[in-house]
């Protein structure tokens, strides 16, 4: 036992050893980015088409934006996806290039793995081995992160997200996920745990509808957070913040638009030092708050990292609407400095990109 304490103290001076050569890495590398640059590492993009359009592969070159994610449409096999994924990189800034692969259903990648959804990788034991093939198969396609796995524990009859998610048992959820999260990352792809803090408590999907989730701070505590709290441990590099609302947490802000949720609970309390990348802020629980720019501003102000635009035409406002503020406000550039810096080390060990 003593031997293993010891095992485990070790590793983790050693991965918070590289972490800090990064973030420091990073701290040098932001400094020779312009502010437009360093707004435009706080935002990712998606398109539309198999190939890439003239306005992304500028705003690559022009350090413009950390990068895009893909979706169905953007992908037709795996010959077309490389070739993607090469032209994406060849503009430059070592981009992101995410997908959601969260196994069954949920696969942008069709012939990538998990092949089961979440329940089923558990109940067959094959969470950590399925997420180490699914991230070989992704990274040999050119894709650096994975908007997975769900860290959610549905806890309400009906949850939305129930069949996503590993268990209704909070204990068993979090091995769930500790497992993935170091399945991913053995097998070259950064892995991202979603939706905090929580979405188990909600009968609707955040991109559908308004949700607020009432439960105590104590039931947060007991059901939500383990999964959350176990992939920190794990070392995972980003924390997808969802749009709910949680009254124990914040009375007046939904989760990606919170301080006390992001830097407060999820920064402080946990002690992540990650990347916090939001869900879309195409959501229509997050554009029931205002419009695509100001939610945008708000998530920035309250500590997320990444902004996720998953719509048409989205981010050439966001992206002038942010950087005016930005102008503006010695607060706000302060905060896009330290997001940059943080999507910059993300790059940098976090999610390389693939030889080739």
């Amino acid at each position: 036992m003593i031997a293993r304490a010891l095992l485990v103290v070790l590793v983790l001076g050693v991965v918070g050893v590289q972490k800090g050569e990064a973030v420091r890495g990073a701290s040098g590398a932001v400094d020779g980015l312009t502010l437009e640059q360093q707004v435009g590492q706080a935002i990712v993009l998606s398109f539309s088409g198999t190939t890439v359009p003239d306005y992304v592969s500028e705003a690559l070159a022009e350090r413009r934006v950390a990068g895009v994610i893909l979706f169905g449409g953007n992908i037709s096999g795996p010959e077309q996806l490389r070739s993607l994924t090469r032209d994406l990189r060849r503009y430059g800034g070592r981009p992101i290039v995410a997908v959601d692969q969260e196994g069954g259903r949920v696969r942008r990648l069709p012939w990538a793995g998990p092949r089961a959804e979440q329940p089923a990788q558990l109940a067959r034991g094959t969470v950590r081995s399925a997420a180490a093939a699914a991230a070989r198969a992704l990274r040999a396609a050119g894709i650096t992160v994975t908007f997975a796995p769900v860290a959610d524990v549905p806890s309400v009859r009906g949850a939305a997200l129930a069949g996503r998610s590993f268990t209704r048992d909070p204990d068993a959820a979090s091995d769930a996920v500790r497992a993935a999260v170091r399945g991913w990352r053995s097998g070259g792809v950064a892995p991202t745990a979603k939706h905090f803090p929580g979405l188990g408590g909600a009968p609707t999907n955040t991109d559908d509808a308004i949700v607020t989730i009432g439960r105590s701070r104590a039931a947060l505590d007991a059901v939500d957070l383990p999964p959350f709290r176990a992939a920190i441990g794990a070392g995972v590099p980003l924390v997808m913040v969802g749009h709910a609302r949680y009254p124990a947490l914040d009375r007046t802000r939904i989760a990606s638009q919170s301080r006390p949720i992001v830097e407060g609970l999820l920064r402080d309390e946990l002690g992540f030092r990650g990347v916090v990348v939001t869900d879309s802020l195409e959501a229509q629980a997050s554009l029931a708050t205002g419009s695509i720019t100001k939610v945008s501003e708000r998530a920035l102000r309250a500590g997320a990292d990444l902004l996720l635009l998953t719509g048409r035409g989205s981010y050439a406002p966001v992206y002038e609407h942010v950087l005016a503020a930005a102008s503006r406000s010695p607060e706000l550039r302060a905060r896009v400095r330290e997001a940059a810096i943080r999507v910059l080390a993300l790059k940098s060990r976090g999610a390389p990109p693939p030889p080739g």
